[in-house]
Parts: C-alpha cells; sequence; structure tokens
C-alpha cells in the first residue's frame, strides 16, 4: 500500500484485523473499569477513614508502585507467551478488585490490592504493546494500533472521571468496584478466546531484570528514542499539575478549571487523530523532529500570566504537537530486536508513567518557591533544551528519514 492509500485509508484498516478487534475491546473494558475503581475507591477510603490524606494516597497508589513493576516483570514479557502473561494480568487485578468488593477487607488491605493492580499493570501494558506488532506486522499498523491504544487511554481520563462520578451516585463505592472486576475479567475473556496463541519470544535474561534495561539503554539510538518519550513528559505535565493554583490565581472559576483541564488531552487525541488518519508514514516520519522540537513552545505564553483563552489555546497547541510520538513509535520497533520486544515495551511504558509522576512532584516542588506562570515558563525552556539535545544525539545515530 503507498503512503497516499495509507493515509487516505487511516485507522479502518486496523480495525479489519479480526484479532485487533479483541485486544482493543479488551483495552476498552480494563480502561473504563480501572479509571472508576480509581474514583470508587479514593471515595470508599475517605468515607471509611475521614482521612484526605489517605483517600490521597489511594489515588497515588496508581502511581508508585509502576517503576518497580516494571523493572523487575519486564522479562517475563518475554519469557512467556503474550497470551498467557495478558490473561494473567487481567485475572490478577479482577481478583483484587473483587476482594476490595468484600465488606470486611480493611484499608490497608485496600492499598495493597491496589498497589498490586499497579504493578501488574506495566507487565500487562508493555506485554499488549509488544504483542501487537505480532498482530498487525511492525510496519504502519503497528503504529496506528498503538494510536488507538493511547487514545483510548486519554478519552478515558475525560470520559471515565465523569462515568465514574455518575456512577457513585446511584451505586455504592464497592458496588462500581465490583463493575471494575466484570471489566477485568471480560477483558481477559475477550484477549483468551479473541487472540492466536503464540510462543514466547524467548532472548529474555534469566538473571537479572536489569539486564533488559542496560540492552535498551546500552544501544545508542534506543537510548535516545526511549529518552524522548521519557523526559519531554517531565515538563509537559508542569501545567496540569499546576493549573489549579493557576487557575485561583487569575481568578477563573471552577468551569474554566475544568476547560482548562481538558484542553491538553483534547489537543493530544486530535492530534494523533488527524496524524493517523490523514498522513501516511513518510509524513509522519518528517514531522517528528518540528513537533517534537516545537511541542513545548506553546507553553511560553504563560510567562504573560495569561487569561483562559489563551492558556486553552497554548494547551490545545501543545497537545496537537504530540502527533509526533507516531512517527517516533515506528522508529522505536525498528530499533528493538524482536526477541527483546516485550521487555522494551515494558520498560518504556514503564518510564512513561513514572516521568509523568515525577514532573508533577517536580513542578510542585518548584511552585513551593516560584509564581506558578514562571515554573511553566521555566519547564517550556528547559523541557525544549533537553529534547533538542536529545533530538541531537538521536541524529548522530545516523538512522534513515530523520
Amino acid at each position: 500500500m503507498s503512503t497516499v492509500q495509507q493515509a487516505t485509508a487511516g485507522y479502518r484498516p486496523v480495525f479489519r484485523v479480526r484479532e485487533f478487534r479483541f485486544v482493543f475491546a479488551a483495552h476498552l473494558m480494563s480502561v473504563l473499569g480501572l479509571v472508576v475503581a480509581e474514583i470508587a475507591l479514593t471515595v470508599l477510603v475517605f468515607r471509611t477513614t475521614g482521612s484526605p490524606l489517605l483517600s490521597a494516597l489511594t489515588f497515588a497508589l496508581g502511581f508508585l508502585p509502576y517503576a518497580v513493576g516494571g523493572t523487575l516483570l519486564a522479562p517475563l514479557a518475554d519469557r512467556h507467551p503474550a497470551r498467557r502473561v495478558l490473561v494473567a494480568c487481567d485475572l490478577l487485578c479482577a481478583g483484587c478488585a473483587a476482594a476490595m468488593v468484600w465488606p470486611g477487607t480493611p484499608v490497608a488491605g485496600l492499598l495493597v490490592l491496589r498497589s498490586a493492580m499497579a504493578f501488574a499493570a506495566p507487565l500487562f501494558q508493555g506485554t499488549r504493546n509488544a504483542s501487537l506488532a505480532d498482530v498487525l506486522g511492525a510496519g504502519d499498523a503497528f503504529v496506528l494500533g498503538r494510536s488507538l491504544m493511547r487514545m483510548v487511554a486519554q478519552s478515558a481520563q475525560l470520559i471515565g472521571f465523569g462515568l465514574g462520578g455518575l456512577l457513585l451516585t446511584v451505586l455504592a463505592p464497592r458496588a462500581a468496584i465490583a463493575l471494575t472486576a466484570a471489566g477485568f475479567l471480560g477483558s481477559a475473556l475477550l484477549l483468551r478466546f479473541g487472540t492466536r496463541a503464540r510462543p514466547a519470544r524467548g532472548g529474555a535474561d534469566r538473571t537479572s531484570p536489569l539486564a533488559g534495561l542496560r540492552a535498551v539503554l546500552g544501544d545508542r539510538r534506543l537510548r535516545a528514542l526511549v529518552l524522548l518519550f521519557w523526559l519531554p513528559p517531565v515538563f509537559a505535565i508542569a501545567p496540569e499539575a499546576l493549573l489549579a493554583p493557576y487557575a485561583d490565581g487569575i481568578g477563573a472559576g471552577t468551569a474554566a478549571l475544568g476547560a482548562m483541564m481538558c484542553a491538553l488531552p483534547v489537543g493530544t487525541i486530535a492530534g494523533e487523530l488527524w496524524a493517523g488518519s490523514r498522513l501516511g508514514p513518510d509524513a509522519r516520519a518528517r514531522l517528528v523532529v518540528p513537533l517534537c522540537a516545537g511541542g513545548l513552545l506553546p507553553l511560553l505564553v504563560f510567562a504573560l500570566r495569561p487569561g483562559v483563552p489563551a492558556v486553552l489555546a497554548a494547551l490545545l497547541a501543545a497537545g496537537l504537537a504530540h502527533a509526533y510520538t507516531l512517527g517516533l513509535d515506528q522508529w522505536y520497533v525498528d530499533a528493538v530486536p524482536e526477541e527483546l520486544r516485550g521487555r522494551a515495551m515494558t520498560l518504556l511504558s514503564t518510564g512513561l508513567m513514572t516521568s509523568q509522576g515525577v514532573g508533577m512532584a517536580l513542578a510542585g516542588l518548584a511552585a513551593e518557591f516560584l509564581p506558578v506562570h514562571q515554573v511553566v515558563t521555566a519547564a517550556a525552556l528547559l523541557g525544549t533544551a533537553v529534547t533538542l539535545l536529545l533530538l541531537a544525539q538521536l541524529r548522530s545515530t545516523a538512522a534513515p528519514r530523520l
């Protein structure tokens, strides 16, 4: 298929692959279920303890175990058949959610169960992303499949929290969590009976969980690609992390704050949808450098301490620039040896989630000493400088199409 034909066809050919339809449906069920669980569990812990700290900790536990789980469990992504790993992770999460529903489960038990779900999440995500290359091939269909998965995750943040809040008006928190258990169980069934059994890739070092990390980061090109996925979000998350105090500082109401919170993910979804449906792989590859290099520049408008319309425009523009990840995805899958693909994808997912948590923490810390608009401006400048250095390093690997 030519580039023009691919650009015209967009995402439609991906959905013609029967296996992918099952993988996509399973992803949708588990993501929405997890978002509902995050809200319901936070409410349940607060109602049980009356402690804002424990309530916040419950939400944070969706991020904190990620780095440890992704590092320690990454070898399993290549050591065992992908379908077996995916179904096992879904069943583990379904069991954890079901245990949360049990009325006698104490708060400490709820926190442990949430941690266990987060601990397994990077293995599941990495294995699923690697298996997309088996289902769709390692070419452009893989890139579009990855894009669809990201858009579902972004949309879940917009829709899932509203849906979860609505459910809690008619259901008790434990009943809402029961829907999460059903979602994970449904995902496991879809993956078990809707996808093919494939052998393990092998090649995973059984002696050290850090072997894959060394294999990925030890290669100059892979290291530059991984860091281009990991580091820009550290700076891009700053405005989202600080929007509440910024809105308060400029006198914006809760409705304006809600609109600003939605602007970046809406822009991200729109950018990926445009790039995936309108552009072919060559065009997306050519856009990686300009969009990646300039993606944080719209945030410099914060230097002027702007009002709501300008903030909305800046966040939308920054989100649209995120379309560069489609081209970056193709470069990454091309550079990763097949026998390391599961581990490499797991480590990539782990770093992405961890980098966002680190970015939020650093932004909050900086805002303790500097005005919010200055923190966001500094993040945009520093992030742009780091991105340009990484792009220069990537160029030095003499990769094609850069």
